[in-house]
């Protein structure tokens, strides 16, 4: 279930952005950090608290209307758990979520932001430990009755999803407490959601490797011996227009073919598996480019090669980031421990938590994603478009 907000939280968004910048300046020091980090948290909290509070003047607390209407129903289990919170004046220590909440947080998760769902973000609940294989290296001829050949154990390793914590704050205002468990369930779920997806994107993005306790980002290249560094351009694309889209499609094609063998020259398909992520500010001129008005008057927006694009704050501007879908692992796992936060902050009338779970994402190989500049001009650019309701001509100077 999509969770659902009246207004938009400019505050936080504002805070978000504010904070993102200075987490990646690497010349940021620690005090920014942490008062980037404090102005973005206090304005969720602020925000979430009085929409929540809002909703709870004006909803009727009636189970079977509100599941008609979409709105939020507890299990029995979860309402038992959040009205012994209620009850406890907040979370006990080291209490868990329920397992339904923790499902509904990540199917939240992926839902409100598109990148984590293109990666591929995995929730493997308590399980930290999995099972990868290599499909093209699980099996071995030989004769009927002779001896096994090869070594298809070597096909199989083992993935660890427990070096790193993910920690979001938990800030339970008094009054919140006062509006019942479906309030108070939904507070916390849309909190983390929220403080978890900004870490999730930095990290699977940008993240700077173990040595920095974080993951190895799709922006980053590994070396071999184990020094994480920012990819470097793989080339210029400049969705220019042209008579038959030949320039789009020999420009895609290209990256298609860069990406169609990995990091030791080995040819693997990559067709319908391609994501393409750009910053906001590039996601319209993208668009634009490829965008065409049909006979009929209407407008479609489509790319070659069935080229998925999603749109991140964590890609810089003038930058696109294409990577192979299933070759990145993401996943979070351990389930959603409390505890109460022990250091003192400047908040009244709440209670403060952390609730941590593990998280790590790493690329299957440098060649997994591949960074390009965008060169797209307009009007002025030395291109001159013009459009009118029946006909479209473009000529390039």
């Amino acid at each position: 279930m999509t969770i659902k907000l009246k207004g938009k939280m400019e505050n936080f968004e504002e805070k978000k952005t504010a904070y993102m910048s200075v987490v990646k300046n690497e010349e940021s020091t620690p005090e920014q950090h942490e008062t980037a980090f404090n102005e973005m948290f206090t304005a969720l909290q602020n925000d979430l608290t009085e929409k929540i509070s809002a909703e709870a003047r004006n909803e009727v607390h009636d189970a079977q209307i509100l599941a008609a209407r979409g709105q939020n129903v507890l299990t029995s289990k979860e309402r038992k758990f959040f009205n012994e919170v209620v009850e406890f004046g907040g979370f006990d220590e080291d209490s868990i979520l329920p397992i339904t909440t923790q499902e509904r947080v990540f199917e939240d998760l992926v839902k409100a932001h598109p990148l984590l769902e293109s990666i591929g973000l995995q929730d493997l609940g308590a399980v930290t430990r999995f099972i990868k294989s290599d499909p093209t290296k699980a099996y071995a001829w030989g004769a009927l009755f002779g001896e096994i050949k090869g070594q298809v154990g070597a096909a199989f390793r083992e993935e660890q999803i427990g070096q790193l914590k993910l920690t979001a704050f938990a800030v339970i205002p008094k009054d919140m407490l006062e509006l019942g468990p479906e309030y108070v369930e939904r507070y916390v779920r849309t909190l983390l959601v929220e403080s978890y997806s900004v870490g999730l994107e930095y990290g699977l993005v940008n993240g700077r490797g173990p040595s920095q306790n974080e993951p190895i980002g799709l922006m980053k290249n590994v070396s071999e011996n184990g020094a994480v560094t920012t990819k470097t351009s793989s080339g210029t694309l400049t969705f220019a227009p042209s008579e038959k889209g030949e320039v789009v499609a020999g420009e895609l094609h290209d990256v298609i073919q860069a990406l169609s063998t990995d990091a030791k020259g080995k040819a693997r398909k990559v067709l319908n598996k391609i994501v393409m992520v750009v910053n906001p500010t590039d996601a319209i001129s993208v668009q634009a480019r490829n965008t065409i008005q049909t006979a009929n008057g209407q407008w479609v927006t489509s790319l070659p090669y069935n080229i998925k694009t999603v749109e991140s704050e964590e890609i810089p501007s003038k930058k696109a980031l294409f990577f192979v879908q299933g070759k990145y692992l993401a996943a979070v796992a351990g389930g959603y421990k409390t505890n109460k936060f022990d250091q003192t902050l400047a908040i009244e009338d709440a209670m403060l938590y952390t609730i941590k779970q593990f998280a790590n994402g790493k690329p299957e190989d440098n060649k997994t994603a591949l960074l390009y500049d965008l060169n797209i001009s307009f009007n002025g650019g030395g291109t001159t478009t013009t459009t009118s309701s029946t006909t479209s001509t473009t000529t390039s100077a």
